[in-house]
C-alpha cells in the first residue's frame, strides 16, 4: 500500500499576503481558492512540477513555525536565480561539511548535498535542495 504525502498545511497570519507571495514570488500554481463564509477559506497551491501541495491556513498563533519544508530541483543555480528574480528572500547557496553549514555548492554536487533557504512573509522556513544535477 502506498502512503503518499500530497498536502501540507502552512499556518499564516494573512492568507491574501501569503497567496500573493507563493504565486507571484515563489511561482506556485494556485489550485483552489474557496471561501464559505467569513471564517472558512481554503487556498491550495502547488510548487512547479510537484505532486505535493500546500494549503494556507490562517492561524496567527502558529504562523511562522513551519520548519523543514523542502522542494527539490535539479539545478540549484537556476532555481536560485529564478527565486531572486521573483523577489524571494533567498539566503546563500550552501552545503554541510561534517554538520557545519558551508558557503557554496557541495564539492561533488552530490544529490541532496546543496541547499538554499528562504522564508515566507510569516517566517515559515523552506529549503530548496539540489537532486539530479550529476545524473542528468
Amino acid at each position: 500500500m502506498d502512503w503518499k504525502l500530497e498536502l501540507v498545511v502552512v499556518p499564516v497570519t494573512d492568507i491574501d499576503r501569503a497567496k500573493d507571495f507563493y504565486t507571484r514570488n515563489a511561482g506556485f500554481a494556485l489550485d483552489v481558492d474557496f471561501s464559505a463564509g467569513e471564517d472558512f477559506r481554503v487556498v491550495q497551491l502547488t510548487p512547479p512540477g510537484s505532486k505535493c501541495s500546500i494549503t494556507l491556513m490562517r492561524n496567527e498563533e502558529w504562523a511562522g513555525h513551519m520548519m523543514g519544508l523542502q522542494v527539490v530541483v535539479n539545478d540549484i543555480d537556476i532555481a536560485y536565480a529564478e527565486a531572486k528574480e521573483r523577489g524571494v528572500p533567498v539566503g546563500e547557496i550552501h552545503w554541510y561539511n561534517d554538520g557545519v553549514r558551508t558557503p557554496g555548492h557541495h564539492p561533488e554536487r552530490a544529490d541532496f548535498g546543496t541547499f538554499v533557504a528562504f522564508k515566507d512573509p510569516d517566517g515559515n522556513n523552506w529549503l530548496i535542495q539540489e537532486v539530479g544535477k550529476t545524473s542528468g
